[in-house]
């Protein structure tokens, strides 16, 4: 998701996710891993799904909150599809602030008790000041760290993103990375239902930060707003923390009456009694928080979504989203050098130059805006072709959560990863 106007590097540790049944018999090597990558006091963490032998990698990066457990569907049922792909769903640092020790206890209602009284360890802006210089050049930083991994021993490296993900990555090719581009890290790029150049005009979200706006944004942050408010529900990490539960009940016991329920607060609470999955389906089919948050029951199964919320190594949300990267991706949405961008040291002055494939896929949430942004990029850079793809009957999280056996996203993108393999 994004935020609305109205609201050598080494693996450090490796934790096994484990495959399902029907991959363990693909004819490559299988495996599905979380792996931190070195980086002293804030590591970057990578779900990696497919055959590590793989010849290209496919790095995600997640929108506004999402979180690399968010590419769990997609990311299994691409790596299906192209057993050449590996895919490389990236958390941000601020991933690693989730306190997820009170799950390791395996009683759910005894965590569930501690979480809902607060007893985890929370960050605000007195405690994490350093998260207050996290903004676009950090992440891309990390973004590139990844990037770099990926690319060892001769693999081809293609970038793609989700919303606000999908912006970064047509930042991260656009970069100056002293002096590189950074689009000659890359042989393509995915997005999926987002982008730069007013993408989410068509939902009503149009970015103009001035450069008096940016020094403003700067003084606040230096001020204690450290962490982006915009689902805030008690807590910055009120939310994440929520969903992570309600996805958890409903794998243990999906028919079971939920006691969850009654607990949430009133903006997410049902009328009346339902189970565990049917709370599932109240809060992302029902009543979603907002569209970003919706699933269609024509693609995205309430217990596929139920699956996706309960993972933990990674999570689908990430519980902090730093204010800085809020100001910077707004601000950088021009997608060129402005007065604004030079406020901040931010460097997006190689987009004209970006020379790989492109790949562009929408939902139903824009109405038409995030197409008409990625053709604008081909038309003003020197893209040698580009794929737009859509359905408007699909929502925007169903891009990422839809039964892989029936997500246009994944029909379209894979011709799309097969011709950069065969190139």
């Amino acid at each position: 998701m994004r935020r609305r106007t109205m609201l050598g590097l080494a693996a450090a540790t490796v934790a096994a996710v484990g495959a399902p049944a029907t991959v363990r018999a693909a004819p490559r090597p299988w495996r599905e891993e979380y792996v931190s990558l070195g980086g002293g006091a804030h590591p970057v963490h990578v779900y990696r799904v497919g055959a590590p032998t793989a010849r290209q990698v496919l790095v995600l990066v997640a929108g506004q909150f999402g979180a690399a457990g968010g590419y769990r569907i997609l990311a299994r049922g691409l790596a299906r599809r192209l057993p050449g792909t590996q895919v490389w769903a990236v958390d941000r640092r601020q991933a690693d602030l989730a306190d997820l020790s009170v799950l390791r206890g395996g009683d759910l209602d005894r965590s569930t008790d501690r979480y809902l009284a607060g007893r985890y360890r929370s960050w605000t802006a007195g405690t994490a000041p350093f998260a207050a210089d996290w903004g676009l050049a950090t992440t891309l930083a990390d973004v590139r760290r990844v990037v770099c991994a990926a690319r060892a021993d001769g693999r081809r490296v293609v970038l793609g993103g989700h919303s606000w993900g999908a912006t970064t990555a047509l930042l991260y090719a656009g970069w100056d990375f002293a002096g590189r581009p950074g689009h000659r890290d890359l042989t393509g790029l995915v997005l999926l239902d987002g982008g730069v150049h007013d993408a989410f005009a068509g939902e009503g979200d149009v970015y103009r930060v001035t450069p008096a706006q940016a020094r403003d944004g700067l003084v606040a942050i230096a001020a204690g707003e450290v962490f982006d408010p915009s689902l805030t529900m008690g807590r910055t990490e009120t939310y994440a923390v929520l969903a992570l539960l309600a996805g958890r009940y409903a794998r243990t016991a999906p028919s079971a009456p939920s006691t969850l329920a009654a607990r949430l607060p009133a903006p997410l609470r049902p009328a009346g009694p339902v189970d565990n999955l049917g709370l599932v389906e109240h809060l992302y089919a029902s009543h979603p928080l907002v569209p970003d948050l919706a699933i269609g029951p024509a693609y995205t199964s309430v217990a596929a979504a139920a699956e996706v919320l309960a993972g933990a190594g990674p999570t689908a949300f990430e519980w902090y989203w730093p204010q800085r990267l809020t100001l910077d991706l707004s601000a950088a949405d021009p997608f060129s050098r402005t007065a604004t961008t030079d406020v901040l040291g931010l460097r997006p002055w190689h987009g004209a130059s970006i020379d790989v494939p492109l790949y562009c896929f929408q939902t139903g949430l824009t109405c038409g805006s995030v197409t008409a942004a990625a053709r604008w990029v081909t038309a003003h850079s020197r893209i040698p072709t580009a794929t737009y793809a859509g359905d408007e009957a699909m929502t925007h999280l169903d891009a990422l959560w839809a039964d892989p056996r029936r997500s246009p996203v994944v029909d379209t993108v894979v011709p799309f990863l097969r011709r950069l393999d065969e190139r």
